[in-house]
């Protein structure tokens, strides 16, 4: 059995504001909207955990400073 291809972060994002849309449209029935609110909350753990892996593999800048390699830590205003 094929395995199930795993979207991007930028088709998981364009689908759960697609699911988003059309939860506030009012026109879905309840099974819809719950089938949609759980689809939603899967793509959103999905796009969150892409985020988290992008945050840790910038961890570590590299920069020149006076010819030299430097790593540095990043931080991020407000954490």
């Amino acid at each position: 059995m094929p395995r199930k291809k795993e979207l991007s972060f930028e088709e998981s994002l364009t689908k759960l504001e697609a699911i988003v849309k059309e939860m506030e449209s009012g026109d879905s029935s309840l099974k819809d909207l719950m089938d949609n609110y759980t689809e939603g909350m899967k793509l959103g753990e999905a796009c969150l955990k892409e985020l988290a892996k992008a945050e840790a593999a910038m961890d570590v800048v590299v920069n020149t400073d006076n010819g030299k390699i430097v790593e540095r830590e990043l931080t991020i205003e407000g954490e």
